[in-house]
């Protein structure tokens, strides 16, 4: 398994050995790309437009806020179905700053399904980013427990909509948190995500993944397909904390093919700990490709 203090074999790095290079330089070079990036300069239109994207962003989490408490009366398909529709509300808020959505989608990962989501994580905007494009498959996530207090619409779904809040200083807990969530979600056919490298990584640098969390999603659910999602630029948003936000940025998501299990063997540490690799490998790959045609742009 990678790690943070190993070179990531990626799919560039193995080219360069296969075409007579040098692997350990390609590898020099992907560390620099999949370290911490440059801040963005601050202009005009991103002090302009702060404080419109800001009230924008947090009037939809209050107009929410009700209609959920509302839904999930009904049962916890109707209470899915306005989440999703809040995510939606905060993709249109991050379009007031100018904000475009790219992905690239595989087209073995089906609607209405339900798998284990592994992804990289730059912002709390990779949420309703990918929860939004995810919608019909309803993720669940896991979230530290901090999350779940005072933040409007946000904090209610992580308490009652069946995702798995955990105390990040208690592995036990939180294992047996990630397991609960996730065997109640396979049984009703919905998605869970994790993050494994634990925290977001705010200048978009790609850490290492840990395993354990991974690990318990997976021996929970030995049923379904892993599915990797690399998000690149959500960082950017809020690289300077809101002072300002980034206008225009184009967040860009790559959602790969699902990734069938080895459920048969004996190790289930093997196994998490093959999927984390190529997950990881998927999503480095996915941030060196953007980053160097960023780079190619920027030159030209």
């Amino acid at each position: 398994m990678a790690n943070g203090n190993q070179p990531v074999v990626t799919a560039a790095n193995r080219q360069a050995s296969e075409q007579g290079g040098d692997p350990l330089t390609a590898g020099s070079h992907e560390a620099e790309l999949l370290g911490p990036q440059p801040l963005p300069a601050a202009g005009p239109l991103d002090w302009l437009m702060t404080a419109p994207f800001v009230a924008a962003f947090w009037a939809v989490l209050i107009i929410f806020d009700l209609p959920q408490r509302i839904a999930r009366l009904f049962g916890p398909r109707p209470h899915e179905i306005v989440v999703g529709c809040l995510l939606h509300g905060l993709v249109g808020a991050l379009r007031v700053m100018g904000t475009r959505i790219e992905v690239e989608r595989s087209p073995l990962v089906k609607p209405a399904t339900a798998y284990l989501l592994v992804a990289n994580h730059q912002s709390l905007l990779d949420i309703p980013v990918v929860g939004s494009l995810l919608f019909s498959n309803y993720p669940k996530y896991v979230s530290k427990f901090e999350l779940a207090r005072w933040i409007p619409s946000i904090s209610y779904n992580l308490r009652r909509g069946g995702n798995a809040l955990i105390n990040r200083g208690n592995r036990r807990q939180a294992q047996s948190a990630i397991s609960e969530a996730v065997s109640t979600a396979a049984e009703r056919g919905v998605s869970m995500l994790i993050y494994p490298e634990g925290t977001r990584s705010r200048h978009g640098e790609l850490r290492a993944f840990k395993q354990a969390g991974t690990q318990s999603m997976m021996d929970a659910a030995p049923e379904l397909e892993i599915v990797p999602v690399a998000i690149e630029n959500s960082w950017r948003l809020l690289a300077n904390n809101l002072l300002p936000a980034a206008w225009g940025t184009s967040i860009k998501v790559k959602i790969g093919d699902p990734i069938a299990r080895n459920v048969g063997q004996e190790s289930g540490d093997q196994d998490a700990a093959e999927v984390l690799d190529r997950c990881r490998t998927f999503i480095a790959d996915a941030l060196l490709e953007w980053r160097r045609e960023e780079r190619r742009v920027a030159v030209d």
